[in-house]
């Protein structure tokens, strides 16, 4: 592990105690996450779990590149098994994942593509220390489920208030609290559960 990377980079990793961390933090493994890249498909067998530091990835798709630190399958069970903090984590990250899911279908019914496109990149913001995001704008229609041109307008009006600054394959945030402006209220729910659901990891029984 080098001093530019550190398993706390991700919050989930960083919300476990260090003494838990430590029991497996030997057998973390940082690898590369180039953009595009598949972790999973379809019918092959997942043999590793990744906490991602600096990419983003979903539908286990890598939309961001970066980092990552992986853990062996075995390891993962082994350690959720044990019934600790890191079992905890888990299960209340995936009940954030279902708050975030549930709340992205009622945003992608109801809310502009504008404040659909603040609320990803204000999210994205929040779980990666960059400004300039790496992120084509097939790839940002395809997670908001619109069609790209829909993008390139919203993107396009953001840009023309100072907000962002788009360039091809290329989206850096210049005004964080303008986005805030324009978002809509999904963002600050998902963001709420998320930081609720983590914040007592450590005395949760």
């Amino acid at each position: 592990m080098t001093a530019l990377h550190t398993p706390q980079q991700n919050h989930l990793l960083a919300a476990l105690p260090a003494a838990d961390l430590e029991l497996f933090a030997s057998h973390l493994e940082l690898v590369p996450m180039p953009l595009g890249q598949m972790l999973y498909e379809p019918g092959t067998q997942l043999r590793h779990a990744y906490f991602p530091t600096t990419s983003i990835v979903s539908l286990a798709v890598v939309q961001t590149a970066g980092h990552a630190y992986r853990l062996d399958r075995h390891l993962l069970q082994s350690e959720f098994n044990r019934a600790g903090s890191f079992q905890r984590l888990l299960l209340r990250y995936t009940q954030a994942l279902m708050t975030q899911m549930a709340q992205s279908a009622v945003c992608n019914r109801h809310h502009s593509v504008e404040q659909q496109l603040c609320r990803w990149l204000l999210l994205t913001m929040d779980r990666v220390p960059l400004r300039e995001l790496v992120m084509t704008q097939e790839l940002v229609a395809s997670m908001l489920g619109v069609r790209r041109e829909s993008v390139t307008e919203a993107a396009g009006n953001l840009q023309n208030r100072g907000y962002i600054r788009y360039r091809r394959g290329h989206i850096a945030v210049l005004d964080r609290a303008g986005l805030e402006t324009r978002v809509c209220e999904c963002y600050g729910v998902v963001k709420k559960e998320l930081a609720r659901l983590l914040s007592d990891v450590h005395g949760s029984r």
